[in-house]
Order: C-alpha cells, then sequence, then structure tokens
C-alpha cells in the first residue's frame, strides 16, 4: 500500500496516495518543468469544492513532505465516477500538475 500523503493547492489540503514528480523539459520553450501527478479519493461531501478548486486551473501547489511549491497547471485529470452528487458516493481521481512557465 503507498503512502498518504498531503499535498496543498490554493490553500485547499487534499490527502493523496502514489505522488510521482518528473522533470521534464518543454520542446516549445526548451525549457524545464517540474511535474506532479497523483491519485485522490473525492467524496460526495468534498465534490463540490474538489471541482470548483480544478475548474480554476490556476494553482500554488505545495508538497510540504518535499518542501516543494510552485505554480500550476493541469496537465491531465481523470475520475473514476462523473455523477459524485449520490449520497456516501467516492471517486477515484487522478491528477497531473505542470509548472507553469
Amino acid at each position: 500500500m503507498s503512502q498518504k500523503q498531503k499535498v496543498i493547492i490554493n490553500n485547499y489540503s487534499i490527502d493523496i496516495e502514489n505522488l510521482r514528480e518528473e522533470i521534464i523539459t518543454r520542446k516549445t520553450v526548451n525549457e524545464k518543468s517540474r511535474k506532479v501527478s497523483f491519485d485522490f479519493q473525492v467524496s460526495n461531501k468534498d465534490y463540490h469544492d474538489i471541482t470548483t478548486l480544478l475548474y480554476t486551473n490556476d494553482f500554488i501547489v505545495k508538497i510540504p513532505a518535499q518542501n516543494i511549491e510552485f505554480a500550476a497547471t493541469i496537465h491531465s485529470y481523470s475520475t473514476s465516477i462523473t455523477n459524485l452528487y449520490e449520497e456516501n458516493a467516492v471517486g477515484d481521481f487522478k491528477l497531473e500538475l505542470i509548472e507553469k512557465v
């Protein structure tokens, strides 16, 4: 089982799993950018807050355990469920954030 960690996106704390971090080179601008990806669960009670947060697509990402902080946008995003309005529903979210250049 992977270790639980915390990611803070625009001061909203999320418990995550499977944190992966990489440095990528953007071909169009030939600059290196940080990319982080992780999984997290969203319950029906947190669904509105999470989706509203993600729709802004303009983030300050903090990963306290690694002392990481950077400005980012969504690189990739998916969820296992499309209707989290049902009581007690929980969805698995996968999110990749890429550092702004």
